[in-house]
């Protein structure tokens, strides 16, 4: 068998470059090309790198690494969970690593929880390679469902307490999770007090009108809408935001609602407590002005 190669890939480096992101990249180290396949819908490329594990790549673009996954995982989850008083059913749409499926499943109150993702082999290659973070699926009270999630939320009424959102960036097929009908169906889908949170476009320092463009969407829809965001290496300039909105036009969702002990924090997240929930929302000048405008 040949060895495998892939373009992103010379001389030993992968390097994710993007009109998203003009004039910079962000390059990994390879030590192997574990498995590449173009699926129906993208490019699916998995390598093990010399200081971040193994690295998921979808469309030339980095979706997760096993050292720094758990910052993003865990924060686009629980800034949504522990923003519900009781949340019993929970639906992911994309995310088909498995990770925040595993983080939802942490939560001793969700009966049900369900992954709609577009793609099979996301699923499939992240159970092969990626199993701490494809753990999630094993739990008894979780779900798969491989379907267009936008297609998935239709004719869906008073369903869910809490839908996360984790998509790859608004391009492609991701690109209508971004757009005000695609919040609409979210609104429709979720019981009253349900809150969403969403993968939000990138970066600060990036995507400001993009963010802002977002939020806007967010706001002709939800009554609260607040942007959040964490730092992660492998995303570009090292950080990604989310979009974390309610129904009740009451709530605070940058005060959690629910909150752990330090103990169980401590033994559940290596990166999110109630602090960080709370400081997440605390934006720079520059994005604060633009995003309140």
């Amino acid at each position: 068998m040949s060895e495998l190669t892939h373009p992103t890939i010379q001389d030993g480096w992968f390097s994710e470059k993007s009109g998203m992101w003009p004039g910079q990249a962000m390059s990994l180290k390879v030590n192997q090309i574990i498995h590449h396949e173009k699926s129906k819908y993208q490019d699916v490329l998995v390598f093990e790198s010399s200081d971040y594990g193994t690295v998921l790549v979808l469309d030339n673009v980095i979706q997760c690494t096993e050292r720094d996954e758990f910052s993003y995982q865990e924060m686009i989850t629980h800034l949504a969970m522990n923003s519900h008083p009781n949340p019993e059913k929970v639906l992911v749409i994309g995310g088909g690593d498995g990770g925040v499926l595993r983080e939802v499943v942490k939560h001793a109150s969700v009966k049900e929880a369900t992954l709609c993702d577009i793609d099979e082999a996301v699923i499939r290659v992240s159970k092969k390679y990626l199993p701490g973070m494809a753990i999630g699926f094993q739990h008894p009270n979780a779900h798969t469902h491989v379907g267009d999630g936008f297609e998935f939320l239709k004719n869906r009424q008073n369903e869910f307490d809490v839908i996360i959102t984790d998509s790859s960036d608004p391009e492609g097929p991701a690109e209508s999770l971004f757009q005000k009908p695609y919040f609409e169906l979210l609104k429709s889908a979720l019981r009253e007090g349900g809150v969403i949170t969403t993968q939000g476009s990138e970066n600060q320092w990036l995507h400001l009108d993009l963010i802002a463009d977002l939020k806007k969407s967010c706001k002709e829809v939800f009554p609260v809408a607040e942007y959040a965001y964490t730092t992660i290496p492998t995303y570009p300039s090292g950080q990604i935001g989310f979009m974390v909105c309610c129904k009740d036009a009451s709530r605070n969702v940058r005060e959690p609602l629910r909150t752990w002990s330090a103990e169980e924090e401590q033994k559940l997240c290596r990166y999110y407590n109630q602090d960080i929930h709370r400081a997440s929302f605390v934006l720079p000048n520059f994005a604060r002005q633009k995003l309140n405008a």
